[in-house]
C-alpha cells in the first residue's frame, strides 16, 4: 500500500503597510492580531515622497518598533518602502497584503486598492482585518490635530509615542 504524502504547510508572510503619521493603537491592534494569524508580518511604512509628513521616516519607524517591543513580538519586522505596495510585497516574498479596516469607507477604498494590486500581480492576495471596535474612530489625522492643540493623545497611541509626538511638536528631535 503506498504511503500518503502529507502536504507541507506553506509559510505565510504578510505585508501590512501603513502611512503611520503617527502609528496608532488601531494600526498596532491589527499588527498584533496579525502576528498570531500569520508566520511572519512585515509592518511596513509606505513612504510617498510627494506627501508631506509631520514625522519623518526614521521617527515613524522608531515609533512602530516601540509597539513591537510593547507586545514582545518576535515574528514582526518593520521596514519602509516607496512605490507600489504589491511590488514591495513581491520583493520581500509576501503572500498576502493585509489591510486594516475601521469602517465602510475604508472598505470601499481598500477594495479598489486590492483590485488594482490584483491587476499588477494576481498571485498576491489582499486580506482585510477589522480593527477592534474601541479603535475604530482613531486615525492619524485626528491624533495630529489633537496633539497640535496641546490635547492628550495617550488614549490613541502608545505612551512612549505620545511623549515623542509632544517632543517633536515642541521643536525637539524632528
Amino acid at each position: 500500500m503506498p504511503s500518503k504524502k502529507i502536504p507541507s504547510k506553506k509559510t505565510v508572510k504578510v505585508l501590512y503597510p501603513i502611512s503611520g503619521n503617527p502609528p496608532t493603537w488601531g494600526h498596532a491592534d491589527v499588527m498584533e492580531r496579525a502576528s498570531h494569524c500569520f508566520d511572519h508580518v512585515t509592518w511596513a511604512l509606505a513612504v510617498n515622497p510627494s506627501k508631506g509628513y509631520l514625522f519623518n521616516r526614521d521617527v515613524r519607524l522608531e515609533m512602530m518598533e516601540e509597539y513591537i517591543r510593547h507586545f514582545k513580538l518576535s515574528n514582526v519586522t518593520v521596514a519602509a518602502y516607496e512605490g507600489a505596495t504589491v511590488r514591495y510585497a513581491e520583493l520581500i516574498g509576501a503572500n498576502i497584503i493585509l489591510r486594516g479596516l475601521r469602517n465602510a469607507s475604508d472598505l470601499q477604498f481598500e477594495m479598489e486598492q486590492a483590485m488594482g494590486n490584483r491587476g499588477i500581480n494576481d498571485t498576491i492576495e489582499t486580506v482585510a482585518m477589522f480593527t477592534s471596535p474601541r479603535f475604530s474612530i482613531i486615525n492619524s489625522s485626528l491624533i495630529r490635530e489633537l496633539a497640535l492643540l496641546g490635547e492628550d493623545i495617550t488614549p490613541y497611541v502608545l505612551p512612549s509615542v505620545a511623549r515623542r509626538v509632544k517632543e517633536i511638536l515642541a521643536g525637539r528631535n524632528p
